[in-house]
């Protein structure tokens, strides 16, 4: 009898343990985020609706913050595995000899518009006034510069300064700190609902500047591909639900970005572009994307000038899903 007391009781106190330790077996992958924007939302539906532990994947969402710069830098610290970031600053830090190689990317095309006060008419109009930018080095930053090249304006022709996040860049428009800014969604919604102009849309001018790819390293691949093809498929899955669910996708949304329950309508225009403009079914990585960000990095370094595009993605573990025929399962 005492024995049977001390086996219900061992039960009884080990059983919390297990209840809450659900990545038991799992693969522990450590992801960080670049941006708090919706180029990262099919992370976080993987995340919350649990399609990472469905394919055995332990997913560690991390905010890394900082542009491209702070994400490079802790995928060559090897302090996460994956990075969503922006493929210039991929891009221009393997030309530098950094060991990176992007394997997915749900947003290829750049999604942030420039946004200006209601004076302001046309991009000769802002010669002298201050655009906002999330930070320097950032895909913000990177967008900006490649429209100026466009435009056949040059950096020094605009005072551009680093605000913070979209909603931040809002404010300060607002308080008059800065006369435009690069804004992604849905603070680009709102500023336009308040009154402020819209002078260019990055998708519509064609800028394609691999907004958020999945970036890892190779050495990380070449040891874990079937841990790296498990997240994919997560990932896919992530981008999928926010095609097909919209009002969970938009709640999830809210949350990460933190916005107020009274602003749906602004997320209602989010989910609306993004899963009809934006985001890609089958996530490969643009070769027409890293054509266009070595084009812009001729002038910063002599490298992007005889690179190969193909040598900065790793395309085969998208791939081999769409030879399998999991996308076509996916969307089925």
């Amino acid at each position: 009898m005492k024995t049977r007391r001390t086996m219900f009781l061992l039960v009884f106190v080990l059983l919390p343990i297990f209840w809450e330790a659900p990545s038991y077996g799992l693969d522990r992958v450590r992801i960080g985020l670049s941006a708090l924007s919706p180029t990262n939302w099919a992370v976080w539906v993987a995340e919350e609706k649990g399609f990472f532990k469905k394919h055995g994947v332990d997913a560690q969402v991390i905010y890394i913050g900082g542009g491209s710069a702070r994400g490079v830098n802790a995928l060559v610290s090897r302090e996460v595995q994956f990075m969503t970031i922006g493929g210039v600053g991929v891009i221009a830090a393997a030309l530098r000899g950094a060991d990176l190689v992007m394997v997915a990317s749900n947003v290829n095309i750049s999604t942030q518009r420039l946004i200006s006060r209601p004076e302001f008419k046309t991009a000769e109009d802002l010669r002298g006034k201050r655009v906002g930018v999330t930070a320097f080095g950032s895909n913000t930053h990177s967008v900006l510069l490649m429209v100026l090249k466009k435009w056949g304006m040059k950096p020094d022709d605009m005072v551009i300064l680093q605000i913070g996040p979209s909603l931040t860049m809002v404010i300060s428009l607002e308080k008059k700190f800065i006369d435009a800014a690069i804004l992604t969604s849905p603070a680009d919604f709102m500023a336009e609902e308040k009154g402020f102009r819209v002078l260019a849309d990055m998708a519509d001018m064609g800028v394609y500047s691999l907004q958020s790819t999945l970036t890892s390293t190779r050495e990380y691949l070449r040891g874990h591909e079937d841990v790296a093809t498990r997240f994919v498929k997560g990932y896919s899955e992530g981008i999928a639900h926010i095609k097909r669910n919209k009002a969970q996708s938009v709640d999830i949304l809210r949350k990460k970005l933190r916005m107020d329950p009274g602003q749906e309508m602004y997320l209602d225009k989010t989910h609306a572009r993004y899963s009809s403009k934006y985001l890609d079914k089958v996530p490969y990585v643009s070769i027409q994307g890293i054509k266009t960000l070595l084009d812009f990095q001729e002038g910063q370094s002599p490298k992007g000038r005889s690179a190969d595009p193909e040598s900065f993605v790793d395309n085969r573990i998208v791939r081999n899903l769409e030879n399998s025929g999991f996308f076509a399962k996916l969307y089925e």
